[in-house]
């Protein structure tokens, strides 16, 4: 009989990993390898990148994990090469050929052609993709061969830059909304040339505020001894470095983390000037608290709370 491998044992562990995925891995095999690499006991990721696609994955484990939604929100920038002339059903590399064009487009009608999908817009989501109708999801459609109506939804391109121009490659910088598919817009700037097209790559270089700066592949976080692994993974409050901070005394804080409103007074704490979202830390040893809303006349309403995490 075979010798049953020990089963591992899963610790606390908090913190975001600015992963550099490669290709070929779904977001979710990525995530489980990190979990397992790591010993974590939670984990979860901050929207999907296709399999063929690599780049920024930030995974979050703990206490961060309640902040992973923000990210979800958050604008994203990728790097992208559309092969003009040819379209596939899967709108990338993937799928299978379902048409060619000629290609025979200059500079001045691609800048033109770019210039339609900047802002605000309206996109159909692809057939290929994890959204669901009658609760699966619209690829599981898509393989069965039957393509369904979908409702176009409105979504953000906030810069839309022609890095280089090979024929038939295409290779393109965007920073978009959430909710926008790269392939379709990929697709739809091969219609509006008259050619076609498809996603060559894509790299994923941003989500909101965080960057493939100091990133780490799988085979960096395998390599590193696993002792090591946890100071590979940055600080739950990097999912928070957009918002302004506020830091209360720890009498304050304690009835922070019971979840009480708190009216601040300029004695108290200094106050951002702006009213909204705030991250929350202890002024004595920096602890991060959690999140809140700076409301009106001073008042702090708690959001998401922090169990205690290790002083850095």
């Amino acid at each position: 009989m075979a010798q049953q491998r020990p089963k591992k044992i899963r610790v606390p562990v908090d913190g975001v990993l600015l992963l550099d995925k490669a290709a070929g891995m779904s977001s979710n095999d990525a995530l489980m390898k990190a979990k397992w690499l790591l010993s974590a006991k939670k984990a979860g990721h901050t929207g999907t990148l296709d399999p063929f696609a690599t780049g920024l994955l930030p995974l979050c484990f703990g206490e961060a994990t309640k902040f992973s939604q923000d990210l979800l929100e958050a604008d994203k920038t990728y790097e992208t090469v559309v092969h003009l002339g040819i379209t596939t059903d899967t709108g990338d590399t993937e799928g299978a050929v379902v048409a060619t064009g000629e290609v025979s487009v200059t500079l001045p009608q691609i800048e033109q052609a770019l210039a339609g999908f900047r802002g605000c817009i309206e996109q159909v989501p692809p057939m290929h993709s994890a959204l669901k109708r009658d609760g699966k999801p619209l690829y599981e459609y898509a393989r069965a061969g039957i393509t369904l109506e979908r409702a176009a939804r409105s979504i953000t391109i906030h810069h839309l830059e022609l890095l280089d121009y090979q024929a038939p490659f295409l290779r393109l910088r965007v920073t978009c909304s959430k909710g926008t598919y790269i392939r379709v817009l990929g697709e739809d700037i091969g219609k509006a040339l008259g050619c076609g097209a498809h996603l060559k790559e894509l790299r994923r270089t941003g989500v909101g505020a965080l960057t493939l700066a100091g990133a780490a592949t799988l085979q960096s976080l395998e390599a590193a001894a696993e002792t090591d692994r946890p100071a590979m993974l940055a600080p739950v409050d990097a999912l928070l470095s957009t918002f302004p901070e506020i830091r209360l005394s720890s009498m304050l804080a304690t009835r922070f983390l019971h979840g009480q409103r708190l009216p601040l007074g300029k004695e108290d704490v200094s106050l951002p000037s702006a009213k909204g979202r705030v991250r929350v830390y202890r002024k004595d040893n920096g602890q991060l608290l959690g999140t809140a809303q700076l409301m009106p006349y001073g008042v702090l309403a708690p959001e998401r709370l922090v169990a205690s995490l290790p002083q850095a």
